[in-house]
């Protein structure tokens, strides 16, 4: 049967303050950036022409408003991208570290995105979809957290390739131990994990990445993990095969949404593919253009309306 989306991803929808210099006063100004994991996904996978929706919930403010805006310039579906009465939309400030990484501030006290409930998700928006795509930041808080398990068993009972990325951020769980639960769980229900070199180490205790890989692929059997490594590019672990590629060399200005855009690069690549019969060097074309477009994303400020076109990251693949 032809599906209605090749992706629909379920999470947080907020807005990133990104610092932009100083007012003539000598006071910090801030860019108002829309932003949020899953829906930084789904804008890449719109880049490449692929079909996405999305599942999640704002405030009813400015924030919330333009959110959906931007969604739908974008060309993501949002029919269940719902809106809070009560509750005001999330927040992130966002603060770049010399190295170019970053550190996060959040209002999300709650936010918005926590108050989406198990009853307000529609089994036929995953039963009409390819790729089911979530993190942990939609697993935070009881409510919000029965209806991400909804999600997935619906997901899971139309046969739906689960894709999952943790995407740790300590501030925003009650204590640490829960964020690992979680992670857990969503590993042991996802075809395609893409985790970054300091989340395996964290969830697992092994400093060495394929040592902390092997444990996840022992215990839960994941089809294919994919470990981003920063500058240094990303290595695919899928079956009994290892890939590695480096990373491109780019004016970094900051790192937001770099996972997120070699997340959606990835996936678009999946879904041109036979995700059970990959070779080696499709794994290694799929790091590449994958690298390539996160690259490019750390060179520009914010991530949801400033993914690469497919030119682009061509261009920076042939060195041009």
């Amino acid at each position: 049967m032809e599906k209605r989306f090749d992706v629909v991803a379920m999470g947080e929808l907020l807005i990133d303050f990104t610092a932009d210099g100083l007012s003539q006063q000598g006071n910090r100004l801030f860019e108002a950036c829309p932003g949020g994991a899953p829906c930084n996904v789904l804008a890449m996978l719109n880049k490449l022409g692929k079909k996405t929706a999305f599942l999640g919930k704002v405030g009813k403010d400015q924030f919330g408003i333009q959110l959906k805006k931007t969604l739908k310039e974008l060309g993501i579906d949002t029919s269940h991208l719902l809106t809070d009465e009560t509750v005001n939309t999330t927040l992130a400030f966002v603060h770049t570290l010399p190295d170019g990484d970053r550190d996060f501030t959040f209002y999300r006290n709650p936010g918005a995105d926590m108050m989406l409930t198990e009853e307000e998700i529609d089994p036929e928006l995953n039963a009409n979809a390819r790729i089911f795509h979530f993190g942990t930041l939609s697993m935070t808080h009881e409510g919000v957290r029965q209806a991400t398990k909804k999600a997935i068993d619906i997901a899971r009972e139309n046969g739906l390739l689960i894709s999952f990325d943790p995407n740790l951020r300590p501030p925003l769980w009650s204590f640490l131990e829960l964020a690992r639960e979680q992670m857990e769980y969503g590993f042991q229900f996802c075809d395609i994990l893409k985790i970054s070199d300091n989340e395996i180490q964290f969830v697992t205790g092994k400093e060495d990445y394929d040592e902390g890989i092997r444990c996840l692929q022992e215990k839960y059997r994941i089809p294919l993990i994919l470990l981003t490594l920063g500058k240094d590019g990303s290595r695919a672990y899928y079956n009994d095969i290892c890939v590695e590629h480096g990373g491109y060399r780019v004016k970094a200005i900051e790192t937001t949404g770099a996972g997120d855009t070699f997340c959606g690069s990835a996936l678009s690549y999946i879904l041109e593919h036979d995700f059970y019969n990959m070779t080696k060097e499709q794994l290694r074309q799929m790091l590449a253009f994958s690298n390539a477009a996160a690259a490019l994303i750390t060179t520009r400020k914010g991530a949801l309306c400033a993914m690469p076109e497919k030119e682009e990251i061509d261009r920076l693949m042939m060195g041009c």
